[in-house]
């Protein structure tokens, strides 16, 4: 009797175990609990330490409290249909972590603007169902048709908060000539850099950022090859530098990769 006693206890211990570890479906993101390894969270998620590793950048098992993990390869996950609105979530954000528009995010909810709350259920589709639909697929950035664009604004002078032909600041720059060949992103040099994805070092068509005005990211541009990147000077408008320019060089922060939709 005490046997089967301690075998369902057991038994409960281990369910219990697998439901506190296991991600929530809408997300497919998990949050490191105290006593949590990378080894439970892999293997109550079926996945693989190599895997979640891999798909967070992570260069060794050492994991903190509050730590948020993907549990989905990038550019190739299974999405949900509904997502449920965190603090700090914007459509914008919402969208592009699920392949959507705001557009598109807007009429699959009915929304007449951009505000929303903390615990509104959005639909990622069309349909109401909570199953998963087929897998994204991956867009590739036509980065020589994007180098190409930005080249033809060489000349253009700066302009602080212009976003057109006629003057460019930096980021208002970068918005319009990704756009130009389909590629949505934020307006500012800060939203571009929590909305990109890191690199160890930059392809052609990735963004270069830089530290000038204050600490952090306060410049960027596009590297377009050969250690060259093309921006926006506050001195000289839309030109071409070199990465190794020494006040470059003593401010860079690091490379991006624009997540596409």
């Amino acid at each position: 009797m005490k046997k089967q006693l301690f075998t369902v206890a057991a038994t409960v211990g281990i369910l219990f175990f697998s439901y506190s570890v296991q991600a929530s479906a809408h997300e497919l993101t998990y949050k490191v609990q105290a006593g949590d390894t990378l080894w439970k969270i892999a293997t109550s998620n079926q996945i693989t330490v190599q895997d979640l590793q891999s798909w967070n950048n992570l260069k060794s098992n050492t994991i903190r409290v509050g730590q948020e993990f993907s549990l989905i390869a990038p550019h190739s996950h299974y999405l949900s249909k509904s997502y449920v609105v965190q603090s700090g979530d914007s459509l914008w954000g919402i969208a592009t972590k699920n392949g959507l528009t705001v557009d598109q995010l807007k009429s699959f909810n009915g929304l007449t603007s951009n505000v929303i709350h903390v615990g509104q259920v959005l639909k990622l589709t069309s349909e109401g169902d909570s199953k998963l639909t087929a897998p994204v697929v991956e867009k590739t950035l036509n980065a020589e048709a994007l180098i190409a664009e930005g080249k033809k604004y060489v000349g253009v002078p700066y302009v602080w908060g212009g976003s057109t032909p006629k003057g460019f600041d930096c980021s208002g720059f970068l918005n319009y000539v990704y756009g130009k060949v389909g590629v949505s992103i934020p307006r500012t040099v800060e939203t571009i850099w929590n909305a990109t994805t890191p690199v160890s070092s930059p392809q052609k068509g990735d963004i270069v950022f830089f530290t000038t005005i204050k600490p952090g990211p306060s410049h960027a541009g596009i590297y377009i090859g050969d250690n060259k990147f093309l921006h926006a000077s506050s001195s000289i408008g839309i030109t071409i530098t070199a990465m190794n320019d020494s006040y470059w060089k003593a401010r860079y922060l690091g490379s991006k990769k624009v997540k596409l939709n």
